[in-house]
């Protein structure tokens, strides 16, 4: 297992927007944070990304709806992601503003 998360940080995408502009986009650290989650690592998974938990809620939510229909699934998606948006933006400008 660690051969394959060490295979998983060797091909990791550099982040585009750091590389040409000198900061970090909103996604950075989400691939890190996979990998430090696929290790065990979930406080430090937390802290590289803290939208991480409720991705995966929001993804699994999404894939669990599309097999059975919940009453209010579209409801509770819109919330899901609503939340993610406020969580990544929120993180970004505190990641952006405490440097």
């Amino acid at each position: 297992m660690l051969i394959l998360i060490k295979g998983i940080e060797d091909y990791m995408l550099p982040c585009l927007n750091k590389k040409l502009f000198g900061f970090e986009c909103m996604g950075c650290g989400l691939q890190r944070s996979l990998a430090l989650l696929i290790k065990g690592e979930f406080i430090s998974a937390f802290y590289m990304y803290p939208a991480i938990y409720t991705l995966i809620a929001l993804i699994g939510f999404i894939v669990l709806n599309s097999f059975k229909n919940f009453k209010n699934g579209n409801k509770i998606i819109t919330i899901l992601a609503i939340l993610n948006v406020v969580i990544i933006i929120g993180s970004y400008l505190l990641k952006l503003y405490l440097k």
